[in-house]
């Protein structure tokens, strides 16, 4: 299968003289190339360098099945990313979307949110021109729906990424249809589109819905007269189609096409030759060992991620300790500051109650030798009396404030044995936060893979393809099964392009839809019946005849 590429050739020497040889250099993602060769009398661009762009003529009915090698894979994926961008097959929009997000995990890898940021897709095409003229959206929004999906693909590899691509493309009604200008017998201009599934009639108007079909296992001769040509169908009671073209150069590209198509639609109907056997199970296997490789990737990333994660835990855990421990030391600085203060608060106490009871003391002796004194006179005796009960409201006074201040002291002693017993309790976290392990015991590695896996061999030099009943019936169950998954996986698809036809739907401005869109939105609102695709849904002709030319 041909290749989607754009070369650039750079020419020694390109007149239009007949014939001249030049240098044509080919330079590829891959390699690059340098050959000489001969150039006939072409309309030919007079500008260098000239660029030549190497297309398929012939595209597959299933991607999945009959692309084989990943490169080639690779080329048609980039050839039909660019014929939907370039509006050569039309794309509904919701699609569009979903094809934009498969084409960016391709390119960009698995998405993380620390690189790929806001604005990273910026300066990609990624959507049709139509599509972004159709809706009242920015960029921005644009950005935003493709990263929605483009992160839900996470672990798809490139070459899976482009596979699905492609698989959503096939199923568009453009795919593959090379479209002719023609006119019937009454001379009614219409489209002829040829492609790998059979003939189809156009209106002009309408590129997406054929108004007739002819499969290729219906069509018994083809054949062409001049600017005439004629397809007889294999039932003869269905008339003999007839058209003519503009020019007989066209009619000579049609009948190819059809050789070609017809040839690649018979023989995919049949068993596989041996040198395609021989490729597709070189191909298994080298997918076998690139998952392998993924896999072992995927453990390795996930290991590293593993013990990152129980390092920070660590450094978080350590970190944590020694705040504790800081945290411990000042509460202890505190405690010890507390019971010095407290120790000297109450030893001035005691002094003070000390004083008081010594001085109390002397005023009892000064009143018993007031009492004991004589009082010639009245008036001594009064001023006598007066001064003992002075003495003894002071004596009382003083005697009040002497037991103040005992159970003051009384009190302080308490705090103090408070302060030195949370002084001990401090030493005594700070002694268990010390001697607790700085890291705890790390949970042992994972086993090391069986020697087994260590390396992947091809094993035997020859295939042998000796089908049994067993391995039929073995084959066909797992053909079911395959088909179920992609029943599955279909429904949930087009699940998710509703819900975003459904959300952009009301930005769409319906003054900018092209036919298309409208033919597109019908062909939806009656259900899609009338593709050309039904006729690869229909059960096919046993009689299956080749063409004759």
């Amino acid at each position: 299968m041909a290749g989607a590429i754009a070369s650039r050739m750079s020419f020694s020497s390109l007149k239009r003289k007949q014939p001249k040889t030049f240098t044509v250099r080919i330079v590829t993602m891959d390699a690059e190339m340098e050959f000489n060769c001969e150039v006939l009398d072409h309309d030919v661009s007079k500008e260098e360098p000239v660029t030549f762009h190497f297309l398929a003529k012939f595209y597959p009915e299933n991607a999945e099945e009959e692309l084989v090698q990943e490169i080639t894979q690779h080329l048609f994926f980039l050839q039909v990313k660019k014929q939907i961008l370039d509006e050569k097959i039309y794309c509904p929009p919701e699609a569009s979307v979903l094809l934009a997000s498969y084409a960016v995990q391709a390119k960009y890898g698995d998405y993380d949110p620390s690189v790929h940021k806001r604005g990273f897709l910026a300066q990609e095409e990624l959507l049709p021109k139509r599509v972004i003229n159709l809706y009242q959206m920015t960029p921005e929004m644009w950005e935003e729906r493709i990263t929605a999906w483009y992160a839900e693909h996470r672990g798809r590899a490139r070459d899976e990424a482009e596979m699905e691509y492609l698989k959503i493309a096939q199923d568009l009604e453009m795919y593959g249809v090379n479209y002719f200008t023609i006119r019937n017998k009454k001379g009614t201009e219409l489209l002829l589109g040829v492609d790998a599934l059979g003939l189809h009639i156009y209106d002009p108007e309408n590129r997406l819905t054929p108004k007739i079909s002819f499969p290729w296992n219906e069509i018994r001769n083809i054949s062409y007269s001049d600017k005439e040509f004629t397809i007889k169908p294999l039932d003869k009671k269905i008339d003999v189609f007839k058209f003519n073209s503009s020019k007989l150069r066209v009619n000579k590209l049609i009948l190819q096409l059809c050789i070609g198509n017809h040839d690649l639609f018979m023989r995919r109907r049949k068993a596989d030759s041996l040198e395609v056997q021989q490729m597709k199970a070189q191909a298994r296997e080298e997918k076998a060992r690139k998952q392998m490789e993924r896999q072992r990737l995927a453990r390795e990333k996930q290991m590293r991620e593993e013990a990152e994660r129980t390092r920070d835990e660590l450094e978080r855990r350590l970190l944590q300790m020694k705040e504790e421990a800081t945290m411990a030391n000042e509460a202890l600085m505190r405690s010890e500051e507390t019971a010095d203060l407290l120790a000297e608060k109450a030893q001035i106490t005691e002094e003070e109650a000390k004083l008081l009871a010594q001085k109390a003391a002397e005023a009892e002796q000064e009143m018993q030798r007031i009492k004991a004194t004589a009082i010639r006179t009245e008036e001594e005796k009064r001023l006598m009396e007066q001064k003992v009960l002075e003495a003894e409201v002071l004596a009382l006074k003083m005697a009040e404030e002497s037991e103040r201040r005992a159970k003051e002291a009384d009190q302080l002693k308490q705090d103090l044995q408070e302060a030195r017993e949370a002084e001990r309790r401090a030493k005594q976290k700070l002694l268990e936060i010390t001697t607790k392990p700085a890291y705890p015991p790390m949970n042992p590695l994972p086993a090391p893979l069986p020697p087994d896996m260590a390396s992947f061999n091809l094993v035997g030099d020859s295939l042998s393809f000796d089908f049994k009943d067993t391995d039929m019936k073995r084959l066909s169950m797992e053909i079911e099964k395959e088909k179920v998954e992609y029943m599955e996986k279909s429904k949930h698809l087009q699940e998710q392009l509703n819900e975003l036809k459904t959300e952009i739907e009301a930005l769409r401005l319906k003054e900018r839809e092209t036919a298309l869109d409208m033919l597109h939105s019908e062909s939806s609102d009656r259900g899609g019946g009338g593709s050309k695709h039904s006729t690869i849904k229909k059960p096919q002709a046993q009689g299956r005849r080749p063409i004759c030319i």
